[in-house]
C-alpha cells in the first residue's frame, strides 16, 4: 500500500512538472508583437454638477478647515452605487476609525490633518487621531440630496449607503457648528 501511495505520488509529481512546462514559453521564441493600444474608457467623473439624472454629484467641503476647499464633481452613472464606489471612482481617499473602521468617516483626502490642530476655539489643541468618534466640535458628515429634494444627513456609512442617479452626496466637515448642513 505504501509503495502504490508513493508511486502515485511521484507520478502527479511528474504529470504537475509537465504541465507546467508546457505553458513555459521556449527562451528562443522572439516575444508576441504587441497588440494595438485599446482606446482610453471613456471619462466617468468630470467637474461640476451632474446634469439631471446622468450620474451623482458629489461634493467635499472641507473650507472650516484652514485650507480646506469645495469641490463638486460629477460620477457618471447609470444605476445606484453604494457612497464608498462613488468617492473611490473619483479618487476621493477616506480613512475612517481605529474602533469603527469605515463606518464613522475620520478624514477625506488627509484632512483634517493628523499632526497639527483642527484650529477649533471649543478644543484648540485638538488632534484628530482616527481612534474613536471624532470630536463633537470636528468631524466629517455625510450628507445626501434626493433629486428635488432637501438635504438629509446619510443614514448609513459609507460602505451601504447608496445614492442614485440624479442624487447628491456631499461629504462635509464641521468646525465649531459650522456649517451645521450643506
Amino acid at each position: 500500500m505504501t509503495k502504490t501511495l508513493r508511486a502515485l505520488s511521484g507520478l502527479a509529481g511528474a504529470i504537475a512538472l509537465l504541465a507546467l512546462a508546457s505553458c513555459a514559453s521556449p527562451a528562443s521564441e522572439e516575444p508576441a508583437e504587441s497588440a494595438p493600444a485599446e482606446t482610453p474608457a471613456a471619462e466617468t467623473v468630470v467637474d461640476g454638477a451632474c446634469a439631471d439624472d446622468e450620474g451623482i454629484t458629489l461634493i467635499v467641503d472641507s473650507t472650516a478647515l484652514e485650507g480646506g476647499e469645495r469641490s463638486e464633481r460629477c460620477v457618471l452613472a447609470d444605476e445606484p452605487q453604494v457612497a464608498a464606489d462613488v468617492l473611490a471612482e473619483a479618487g476621493v481617499e477616506t480613512e475612517g476609525t481605529e474602533e469603527y473602521g469605515d463606518e464613522v468617516l475620520c478624514r477625506v483626502d488627509g484632512l483634517p490633518s493628523a499632526t497639527e490642530p483642527v484650529g477649533s476655539t471649543e478644543g484648540p489643541a485638538y488632534v484628530e487621531e482616527c481612534a474613536s468618534m471624532p470630536a463633537a466640535f470636528a468631524y466629517w458628515s455625510i450628507w445626501i440630496q434626493p433629486a428635488d429634494g432637501e438635504w438629509g444627513y446619510a443614514m448609513e456609512g459609507l460602505s451601504t449607503q447608496e445614492v442614485a442617479p440624479g442624487e447628491s452626496l456631499e461629504l462635509l466637515f464641521a468646525l465649531d457648528g459650522a456649517p451645521a448642513a450643506p
